[in-house]
Order: C-alpha cells, then sequence, then structure tokens
C-alpha cells in the first residue's frame, strides 16, 4: 500500500482514495479494515500473497530488489538455489499446514526452445510440461506421458495500441475487427475448438457479471471497408503486430490477421519478439513501438481485477485506453453492495468496451498439460491456469 514501491496492485488495496488498514492481531491472524463496504476485496484476497518483513524491511523498491532471487514463501516446497536462465531448484517443507510433500525435490527449467523443451519431455529429462495444442499428437506419440485438458479461463486477444496515431480513430479499429472471423483463428492457432471457444466478451466466462450480449464484430468486409475509408487510414500508416516468438499459436494467429487485412487494403509488419523483449516494450505506456498486440491474461473471478487492464494510466493497460466516465464505472463497481446494481455496472463496462474495439477477444482458451506417466495424483494436485498444478505436493510416483 506503500505508492513509494510503485505496485501495480496498489489500486486493489484503495477505496475512495483511502488505503485499507491492516494489524496483525496475533502470529497467525490479520485483520483488514476497508474505509468502506467494497465486495471486490474479497477477490483481492485470494489473490493476495504476504512477504517476510524480516528480509524486505526498509527496501525501498520491492519489485526490483534482488532478495526476490531467493523467495520465501509458505507453500510446500522451499527455495534452494537459481540459476539464471536454467533452472529454479526447490525442496520439500516438512511443516507445510497441509502435510509433508509427497515429491522430495522439484525443478522448474527454463527454455526459450520448445523443441528442445519437447524433446527434453521424451527424454525423460523433464516430467510435466504445459504444451500448445498443436503440438499434442506429436508429445502423445513419442513421450510416455498422459495429457490433461483443462479450461484455463484465459483470453486471448489482440489490442489495439492507441498510442499509434492511427489507431487513436475507432472507425479503424472497428475496421480490422470485422475483417477476422473467430472460427478461422481458433482453427489457425489450434486447430479445433476442443482447445479453445470464441470470445465475446473481454471477462471470461468463469468471471462474476460476465455477459455475451455485447458488439462482437462478426465478419463483414463491405462494413469493414466503408469503416476504414471513414477512419482516414492511409497506406503510409505503418501498422506491425507484436507477438511472442516461441508461440505457434500465435505465429499462426498473426500470419491469418496479415493476410486478412490485405483484403480491405491495410498492410500489417510482422514482429515475432523475444518474450522478455515483448514485455518491456508493451511495458512501457508511451510506447508506440507496436500496433496490434497478441496477448492473454488471466484475472480470476471478479471483474473488479480486470481494472489493471482497462483503467487509464494502468500499468497494464496495454492498450492505452483512456476512457475517464469507464475509470468512474470501475471505481462505482468495486465499492457498490447491491448485486444488481454492480451487475448492471460491469455489464455497461462490457458493453461500452466492446463498442469502442479496444481489443478484439478471440477465444476463451483450455490448457493441455503433458506429465509423464509414472506420476499419480494429478487430480488431488488439481490442474490450475499459471502453475500448471495449485498444490504439487499432492504429486506423487507411482
Amino acid at each position: 500500500m506503500n505508492e513509494k514501491q510503485n505496485s501495480p496492485f496498489r489500486g486493489n488495496w484503495v477505496f475512495g482514495d483511502k488505503p485499507v488498514k491492516a494489524e496483525a492481531e496475533n502470529a497467525t491472524t490479520v485483520k483488514f479494515t476497508l474505509p468502506q463496504v467494497a465486495p471486490a476485496f474479497e477477490n483481492t484476497l485470494k489473490t493476495f500473497y504476504p512477504i517476510p518483513k524480516h528480509i524486505f524491511d526498509g527496501v525501498a523498491d520491492i519489485g526490483k530488489s534482488d532478495k526476490n532471487n531467493a523467495p520465501v514463501g509458505s507453500g510446500p516446497y522451499k527455495f534452494v538455489n537459481y540459476k539464471s536462465g536454467e533452472y529454479y531448484s526447490l525442496e520439500k517443507f516438512d511443516n507445510y499446514f497441509d502435510g509433508k510433500p509427497k515429491l522430495d525435490k522439484v525443478t522448474y527449467r527454463i527454455t526459450k526452445d520448445q523443441n528442445a523443451a519437447n524433446l527434453a519431455l521424451q527424454n525423460g529429462e523433464i516430467n510435466l510440461k504445459a504444451i500448445q495444442p498443436a503440438e499434442r499428437n506429436k508429445v502423445e506419440k513419442a513421450s510416455e506421458v498422459n495429457i490433461i485438458t483443462y479450461p484455463e479461463n484465459r483470453l486471448s486477444y489482440i489490442a489495439f495500441n492507441q498510442n499509434v496515431a492511427a489507431l487513436k480513430s475507432k472507425d479503424l479499429r472497428q475496421a480490422i475487427s470485422l475483417t477476422l472471423d473467430r472460427k478461422d483463428l481458433i482453427d489457425a492457432a489450434y486447430g479445433s475448438e476442443e482447445y479453445a471457444k470464441p470470445a465475446s466478451s473481454f471477462l471470461t466466462e468463469n468471471t462474476k457479471f460476465f455477459t455475451d450480449k455485447v458488439e462482437t464484430y462478426n465478419q463483414d468486409l463491405t462494413k469493414a471497408k466503408k469503416l476504414l475509408a471513414k477512419s482516414g487510414y492511409k497506406n503510409s500508416d505503418k501498422l506491425n503486430i507484436i507477438y511472442l516468438n516461441n508461440s505457434k499459436a500465435q505465429e499462426s494467429i498473426a500470419l491469418y490477421v496479415q493476410e486478412q487485412l490485405k483484403s480491405i487494403g491495410v498492410s500489417l509488419e510482422l514482429k515475432p519478439t523475444d518474450p522478455t523483449a515483448m514485455s518491456n516494450i508493451t511495458l512501457d505506456r508511451k510506447s508506440d513501438a507496436y500496433s496490434l498486440m497478441l496477448g492473454g491474461y488471466i484475472m480470476g473471478n471478479d471483474p473488479d481485477a480486470y481494472k489493471t487492464l482497462y483503467m487509464s494510466g494502468e500499468p497494464y493497460n496495454y492498450m492505452n485506453y483512456s476512457n475517464p466516465a469507464l475509470d468512474k464505472l470501475w471505481n462505482e463497481g468495486a465499492v457498490t453492495a447491491d448485486e444488481t446494481k454492480r451487475q448492471g455496472i460491469y455489464e455497461q463496462i462490457q458493453t461500452t468496451i466492446a463498442d469502442d474495439a479496444v481489443i478484439y477477444p478471440i477465444s476463451y482458451d483450455n490448457a493441455v498439460l503433458a506429465i509423464g506417466k509414472q506420476y499419480e495424483g494429478t487430480k488431488e494436485a488439481t490442474p490450475q491456469p499459471v502453475t500448471m498444478f495449485r498444490d504439487l505436493s499432492k504429486l506423487y510416483l507411482k
């Protein structure tokens, strides 16, 4: 909650310009006092992780501190060592509150080369990997693994960077949207709707107050060309699309978008980019180095969490979208106790973002995991987004 720390999540702890108060009542209990009723705060607590005071007390910039290289947490495994660009090594924490972990050690290997990682899976050098849908058949045939597929509650989308002069035009953003077809995009990226379903809202379907009653820009090339003419777009307006150079799905999407935009007379340069470089470019809120961006997010079950992506000036507002009236609605939604009124607020937010063509929602994705056949306990470990499993302590060898 310290403003000097520049935390991107501080907004989740401030209501009506007043921060939440936190007090330690004893060794295992923290009391939070809110300045006003705030239903959204319940979701904040679900995504909140305490950090050790004895390590970080007095650190000027926690986010950039070297002390993060030796993390201390409260999970089933404790940090052993980290070799930059190669691996993180963990060992079991016998005093874990939910019982002693069944595996003695866990190592997270780091690689930018998906082919090398798949080969390591095939050779048994690694035992668990999130794989891309297009890789499933090859991985399944070549490796002794079981495949787990589950809803990731993740949105894949195209962001329109409004720092780029041409994309300040809503007409151009809508024209681009109308040029695309979600089914074709999903087929190109994932092969079938087994791994993804067409998206509508910027909220995912598991999110409270989700509605699909929004503008979805079903493909209409005639209308797209009319809006393009109206937008003032010129051939000299150089547009590009930035995406991860290690993602086959994103490469397929980018190629499809490039080809489709040719049909209305828009040129699009492809910019496959290293993950670290892409993060640096897209987190610069003044950047106009990218026009379109392929992205994806998993934000949780309460719509308030999404405001860090769509409120004016927020650190993860990759679209650099600003709408003061909408900012006001975001703030109202966080502190409105009446469920019916709160639903109305978030439905209005969804409608506005769709009408403004802030992003082009592509799909709600499923995750695909490959895990060595020698492991059991996957159900108890609970597959989940980002970390692959909620609790690795429940995995064990047959």
